[in-house]
Order: structure tokens, then C-alpha cells, then sequence
């Protein structure tokens, strides 16, 4: 072989492994025939556990998904978040932690199946169900509807979803088989235009593979929220008779292939209600009669995970109920990604049934949990730092007219006259500070319906209300106007206040802060620091403080309140670092506590909820 020609064969093997020039993909078929599900022509049993990728951080993706594998599982479940996709219209973000492709191309490496579900509504207790906050900018917009502008924004959602992931569909070698369309309609309205719409929109959006739709077993909820070609799918918890579930479903729809689209193997937890656990004993029987069965299944959840930041959401029932920072959903894995007592319990169900020749994988080796020393919190710094520019209005505006997701919104009034009556707030959604100088005249929370207080003002300072959005509701219909900030007009003695100054506090960026040695009342920023010699996962005690957010260099944990049930809050090893790392907690009502330290192990039932019931 000559120089020249050993070159040339060199450089076009080289110019092959290029990614732009690798061997494509072997395609797959998945295809629904008849009760079953056929994999290239092969009937398959989907195991399935669901995971979201914003509430586990990226550096663990891998490592869950062998967990996943190696308590049985074949296939990986995941909703797509469209408000971190697209933060603004036109705008969208597939990047770090919401890199959906990277997610999904990790699954298939580990030799799983995906069932995707881009929503657009998601529900899953996160902030306004998936849905973007901006979509409430305009005041009459209806989310969930036939409203012609909610349909353009959901169309162009879904467009950039299937071009992030159209070829990791299994007909071009991905790894996606199923694509849910909507989200348990049923449970919501019967607006078939709607429905209609949204399954357009996700075909249109180049999603090929079989469509299918998810709802509870009763016959209002199947008929609500399915079509008469795609396949529905049922959802109950595992305390439930499974059997019931499909012989409802067997009513509604006979010879198609039977599954449990959710199995609630766990169950989330509300502010000052008692944490959420259920039997593992009696939710891996249920897996068992399903496998027994033949019958497929996706586990809700297999690894919950964190709700960081602000991204909790919040759920109605005749009042209020926001969700926990805390995703740990009493399921397979802890938030830390430890396997739990179910995951060993429904391991040993799947084990009985796996087919013939195969073998679950060993667990993979587990990643270090630290500890943190009690440490002080010894500087301040007043929440005033942050104020901008305000907008001014005769009444309040909500969060979404200031162009303004999440986090809080202060509103000043001045004063023009001393008096001593009382105040009263339209609708504060969903927690007030009422406020003058240095005066703290006490809270108003929507949660125990909360409106009026008795305020002392002098004349001439600012009456100040600083109100939270503490989690946009996720289901119900009440989800449709979910507003944030004062809604309505705020009273004194029965005559309207007029003329206010509305400042946004996203709390996105936090170097305007000037801290100092000493304590400032609430509301207020503190900050303490500690040094590590190795990293880890760990879990930050708040018990004792107020109510507020906590940030572990500049990162946002989510809130700490008093009322519990969990009282840490989890903090992954990729936020901290080798030597100085830095802890910032914003207070609104403070309890005079400024310690933290780290635990091995998270506290999720305060003693104050303990006994507290939903």
C-alpha cells in the first residue's frame, strides 16, 4: 500500500467518525397490535418509572437512570417543563439542566425506552402545571382552552420540542416509543376543540411514534379526556385495587393493551400539612398483579427529586394548599438519589416476573453524603438593596403585568395621614408582609383566607405590603386565573388607597447586596459562610427560621417555612465546592435564629405537622 493511499483511507475514516458522518442509528418499530405492545415485531411489557430532568441535577442523570435499571425497569417517563423551555415568548432555553435531548440520548445509552410527555400542560405539583407565566400577562387569557392566542403559544411550544427531539423517536434509532397527548384531560373539561387542537399541535409538532392519553379510571375521566383511536391509559395510586382500575377501562375500551399510565407509589407533601408516606409492601403487590398479568406500567414516581428555586406548584381544594420545595414523594429513591426501603420491595416484585434470561444489573456504587459543622449566619443586609426602579399604578398590578414570573413584588403607598383602622387587601396571592419603617404589623396568608389586619400608620412614612407567589396552582380549574401579587384594591377603614409604587423582586440576581456585621429586622438578607475539604450531597437544618429562600453560591434551594413538614432542604454536591462556599437566606419574618449546619439525612415531618392531616 503506497503513502499516499494509506493517507487517503486514514483520513476518510477519520472524516467518517465525524458526528456528522457517523453510522446512522438502527431504526426500531414500536407499534400497538391488537392487547399488545410490539417492540420490532417482539411483544413487550413496559416497566416504567418516572424522573424529571429539572428536578435532579445533571451530574446525577446518569447515575438514577442505572438506579432505574437496576430495580427492573425498562423504560424512562419524563414530562417536558415548558415554562423553563421558553422564560419569555420566542424565547426558548434546551441548555444545562434543561438539555431535554442530552436527557433523553443518556436514557437510550443505558438502554432504555422514553415515554415523553411535552404536556403542554404537565401538572406534576410544579409551578402553574408546566405552564409558562407570561401566558397571563394579557388579563382575559384562558390556559387549557380553545383561546386562540393559548393554542398559537402551545403550537409553537410543541414545534421546538419536536425539533429538540424528532430524531430520538425509535423509527429514526431513538429511544422515545410513546408521546402522551394533554395531561388528564378528563380531570379538567370536556372542550373537544381543545383536546383536538393540542393532539394537532404535537402531530404537527413531528411527533410519529403512537400517541396515547393518560386519565383517571372513572368513566367521566376516560370519557372526558381520550379519543376513540389513540390508546388511553389509566391512573391510581398504589393503595388502590388495580383490578378495579381495568375493569373500568375494559368497559370504556376492550382489546387494547392494558396499562397503569401513573401508579402513585408515593404521594407530595402541602406547607403545614403532615409529610405523605405510603406501604411499600402493599404498592409492590400491585406491581406484582401487574406483571402477573401482563399489564405495563409506569411508577409515579420512581425518583422525585427537588422542586428548586420557585418551581413548586400548588393544588385546590375548596382553599389554597401550596406544594413543598421537597420533591421526595416517599418513592424508590430519596431525594439524595439513595435507593429506599420500596425500591428493594418492588425490585424483588419485578424480579419474579422479568422474562426469561434476563437479569437485573447491580446497583451502582453510592455517591458521598457530607455533613456541614453549625455554622453563623453574621452579616445583613436590608431587602431595600434590590429595589429598582418601580412601576407606578392607582391600584397594585399583579406579578405578570410587571412582566414578572416568579419570586416577590413590594408595593409602597405613602401614607398621607396617621391613622389606627384597618386594612384590607383584595386577594394577596399568596403570602403579604405588611410593613411600615421599622414596624412590622404582621402577615396575610392565602391559605387561611387571610385579607384584613389591624394597622397603627403614621403620616407621612410608606405603607409597604411585600407579597410572595409561593407556587402557581397546578390543577384544578382555579389554575386558569392564577395571578400573583394583590389583586383588587387595598382599603384603609373602608376608602381605597390609591397611588402605589410596585417594585419587582425576581431574586435572580443578588449582587446589588452590600452585607455588613450585625442584624437587621425582617425583611432581610443574612449571610455566613463555611470551608469543605471535599464535596458532597448534604441536607440544610432551617429549622428555626422564618420563612424565606435559601441560596448556596447564588444558587437557589427553594423556601424554608416554619410550618414544615420538611425542615432541610436538599443541596446537591454540584452547587458546592472545595473550600469557601458561601450561604445567603432571605427572611420575611424572622425568628431571631441565623445558624444553619449540614445533615446526612433530610428531616421531612416537622413535630409542628406531625399530627396535621390533608
Amino acid at each position: 500500500m503506497t503513502r499516499t493511499l494509506t493517507l487517503t483511507l486514514l483520513c476518510a475514516l477519520a472524516w467518517a467518525a465525524l458526528p456528522g458522518h457517523a453510522k446512522a442509528p438502527k431504526p426500531h418499530t414500536f407499534k400497538i397490535q391488537g392487547e399488545q405492545f410490539l417492540l420490532d415485531g417482539k411483544p413487550v411489557v413496559i416497566r416504567s418509572g418516572e424522573m424529571h430532568y429539572p428536578r435532579v441535577p445533571r451530574e446525577y442523570w446518569r447515575d438514577r437512570m442505572r438506579k432505574l435499571r437496576a430495580m427492573g425497569l425498562n423504560t424512562l417517563c419524563t414530562y417536558v417543563f415548558w415554562n423553563l423551555h421558553e422564560p419569555e415568548p420566542g424565547r426558548f432555553d434546551f441548555s444545562g439542566n434543561q438539555d431535554l435531548a442530552a436527557y433523553l440520548r443518556i436514557a437510550k445509552e443505558e438502554g432504555l425506552l422514553v415515554i415523553l410527555r411535552p404536556g403542554p400542560y404537565i401538572c406534576t405539583e410544579w409551578e402553574f402545571g408546566g405552564f409558562p407565566a407570561w401566558l397571563l400577562k394579557a388579563p382575559d387569557m384562558k390556559v387549557r382552552s380553545a383561546d386562540s392566542r393559548f393554542l398559537e403559544a402551545a403550537r409553537r411550544y410543541l414545534a421546538r420540542v419536536g425539533r429538540e427531539v424528532a430524531d430520538l423517536q425509535a423509527d429514526r434509532g431513538g429511544p422515545i416509543v410513546m408521546v402522551q397527548v394533554e395531561n388528564e384531560y378528563g380531570s379538567f373539561g370536556k372542550d373537544m376543540a381543545y383536546k383536538q387542537a393540542i393532539r394537532q399541535a404535537t402531530v404537527d409538532g413531528g411527533f410519529r411514534v403512537p400517541l396515547y392519553t393518560s386519565d383517571g379510571p372513572g368513566a367521566d375521566m376516560l370519557a372526558g379526556g381520550t379519543f376513540p383511536d389513540l390508546l388511553p391509559v389509566v391512573n391510581f395510586g398504589a393503595e388502590a385495587e388495580p383490578r378495579e382500575a381495568f375493569e373500568e377501562l375494559d368497559r370504556f375500551r376492550k382489546g387494547i393493551p392494558r396499562m397503569c399510565g401513573e401508579y402513585w407509589a408515593g404521594w407530595f407533601d402541602h406547607y403545614g400539612k403532615a409529610h405523605h408516606t405510603t406501604d411499600a409492601k402493599e404498592g409492590a403487590q400491585g406491581v406484582a398483579w401487574m406483571l402477573q398479568r401482563g399489564i405495563s406500567f409506569n411508577l409515579y414516581m420512581f425518583h422525585g427529586g427537588t422542586n428548586f428555586g420557585f418551581m413548586n406548584g400548588a393544588n385546590w381544594t375548596g382553599r389554597y394548599a401550596p406544594d413543598t420545595t421537597s420533591y421526595d414523594y416517599d418513592v424508590m429513591l430519596d431525594e439524595a438519589g439513595r435507593p429506599t426501603a420500596k425500591f428493594f420491595a418492588y425490585r424483588e416484585a419485578i424480579r419474579r416476573f422479568l422474562p426469561a434470561g434476563e437479569k437485573l444489573p447491580e446497583l451502582p456504587a453510592p455517591l458521598p453524603v457530607i455533613t456541614i459543622p453549625t455554622f453563623r449566619l453574621t452579616e445583613t443586609a436590608p431587602l431595600a438593596q434590590l429595589l429598582k426602579t418601580p412601576i407606578k399604578a392607582e391600584a397594585p398590578l399583579a406579578m405578570e403585568t410587571l412582566d414578572q414570573s416568579y419570586g416577590y413584588v413590594l408595593y409602597r403607598h405613602r401614607v398621607a395621614k396617621a391613622a389606627q383602622d384597618v386594612l384590607e387587601v383584595g386577594e394577596v396571592r399568596d403570602f403579604g408582609v405588611v410593613l411600615q419603617g421599622d414596624r412590622h404589623f404582621g402577615s396575610l396568608d392565602r391559605r387561611l383566607r387571610q385579607s384584613c389586619l389591624d394597622v397603627d400608620l403614621r403620616a407621612g412614612e410608606a405603607l409597604e405590603i411585600l407579597v410572595e407567589n409561593t407556587g402557581r396552582i397546578n390543577f384544578a380549574k382555579e389554575m386558569v386565573g392564577e395571578r400573583k401579587g394583590i389583586l383588587g384594591k387595598v382599603s384603609l377603614g373602608g376608602q381605597e388607597l390609591k397611588g402605589w409604587e410596585c417594585f419587582s423582586l425576581p431574586m435572580t440576581d443578588l449582587s446589588l447586596l452590600r452585607f455588613q456585621i450585625g442584624d437587621a429586622p425582617a425583611p432581610a438578607f443574612h449571610r455566613g459562610a463555611f470551608d469543605l475539604r471535599e464535596v458532597g450531597d448534604t441536607f440544610l437544618e432551617v429549622r428555626g427560621w422564618g420563612k424565606g429562600q435559601v441560596f448556596v453560591n447564588g444558587r437557589n434551594l427553594g423556601r424554608h417555612w416554619r410550618i414544615g413538614p420538611a425542615e432541610t432542604l436538599y443541596c446537591p454536591a454540584s452547587y458546592l465546592r472545595k473550600g469557601h462556599n458561601e450561604v445567603v437566606v432571605l427572611e420575611l419574618e424572622t425568628h431571631g435564629h441565623r445558624e444553619l449546619r449540614g445533615l446526612a439525612n433530610p428531616i421531612l415531618e416537622s413535630r409542628a405537622t406531625s399530627t396535621a392531616s390533608w
